[in-house]
């Protein structure tokens, strides 16, 4: 693996350089517990397959609009009239490459080059990477356990004094600590964003995965705010590399532009299995269940080994968890725990370059069986002599 050096501030993902590391391994026949990246073990619903057989067989698969497939457009107004009571004009949806294009989309659309965008340490390491790559500044804000990983507008207005910020990133739930803001903390963050003249982008990718409290979504509290979604997690579609993005009026137009000459439009089949998707909120409930269940038994047996601040997640499939009593290189420890415990997962300076040498991520989005013999290696790996 890569070590932390740094090219104009991007850094290796080492979410993916674990996983590659452990695809090695099990091309020699080893049995590898995958517990490293964020990315459901369920197979899409059945009518999705089905959906997706006969677009294949009767369909030409070509361009779309580049916003997507106005039909795709409406079911995504029912979406967001049924679970948030909320009206949104089909014309403010992109339908994107995934959410990785939308967060690029947006940077783009919305900021001038160089801008000051905030963004969660720990969070998601491709926000660093993608602001870096393209000439923005990237301002981090430190979250702690302490407070149970959220975000307050707080320190929004804390960080905003020191060096004023353009924009600010926020996902909830998150990854990497399955962190989610109330309805009422996220009101006042956008409130608090609007008047410091900050524009909000609303990361909502976790949406569907809590594990209690239903998720709000920043469209509640006013038209201003970007919001970025995806299939690939609820839906468990992440091959499929499709989301959306919801927009302000004014940014519309440009980032349809955009998205016209970087990505043409979004694959037409992932389109159609998209749309088929947002009807089988039952099967996927189902799937988000076995999560529940997967990270209570997991971060149970975490505890029970030593590890420190392992609790359950208000969302999402990940336990973010202290590994300070074993180690203090985690890129070292996850190194070690697959070479020797045939466990991979995700060292913590993925998601937090300063302190995240003490952290390390699981992902528990695995079938039960899976999450089962990953907590009996992980136990002998400890057992062992380093």
């Amino acid at each position: 693996m890569a070590n932390s050096q740094q090219f104009d501030g991007l850094r290796p993902f080492y979410a993916m350089e674990i996983l590659a590391m452990a695809k090695a391994k099990e091309a020699q026949g080893v049995e590898i517990s995958h517990l490293e990246v964020g990315e459901p073990g369920a197979q899409v619903a059945p009518q999705v397959r089905e959906a997706v057989v006969n677009t294949v067989l009767n369909d030409r698969q070509g361009y779309t609009h580049a916003k997507g497939n106005a039909s795709l457009r409406e079911k995504l107004v029912t979406y967001y009239r049924a679970q948030h009571g909320v009206i949104v004009d089909p014309d403010d949806i992109l339908v994107t490459n995934g959410s990785s294009a939308g967060f690029t989309l947006a940077f783009l659309s919305a900021f001038e080059k160089g801008a000051r965008i905030a963004v969660t340490r720990p969070g998601y390491p491709a926000y660093l990477n993608i602001l870096s790559s393209l000439g923005f500044e990237p301002a981090e804000i430190a979250i702690s356990a302490e407070n149970g990983w959220k975000l307050t507008a707080e320190q929004i207005r804390e960080t905003h004094k020191r060096a004023p910020l353009d924009g600010l990133l926020l996902a909830s739930p998150a990854n990497p600590t399955g962190a989610m803001v109330s309805t009422d903390e996220l009101k006042e963050i956008v409130s608090v964003c609007r008047d410091l003249g900050i524009r909000f982008i609303s990361d909502e990718i976790y949406h569907g995965l809590s594990h209690g409290d239903k998720e709000a979504t920043a469209l509640q509290f006013g038209d201003d705010s970007i919001v970025i979604n995806s299939f690939s997690k609820y839906y468990c579609m992440t091959g499929w590399r499709i989301g959306w993005m919801i927009l302000p009026k004014s940014l519309v137009r440009r980032t349809e532009i955009m998205a016209q000459n970087m990505f043409i439009s979004a694959p037409s089949m992932s389109q159609v299995a998209a749309e088929a998707a947002l009807d089988c909120r039952e099967y996927y409930d189902e799937q988000k269940r076995k999560y529940v269940q997967n990270g209570a038994l997991l971060t149970k047996a975490l505890n029970e080994m030593g590890f420190r601040d392992a609790r359950q997640s208000d969302g999402a499939f990940y336990a973010y968890v202290n590994i300070a009593d074993f180690s203090n290189d985690s890129i070292e420890f996850c190194q070690k725990l697959l070479e020797r415990g045939d466990v991979a997962a995700t060292p913590g300076v993925d998601f937090d370059r300063q302190e995240g040498h003490n952290f390390v991520r699981f992902s528990y989005a695995g079938a039960r069986a899976d999450i089962e013999n990953a907590i009996e290696k992980l136990a002998g790996f400890l057992a062992r002599p380093v």
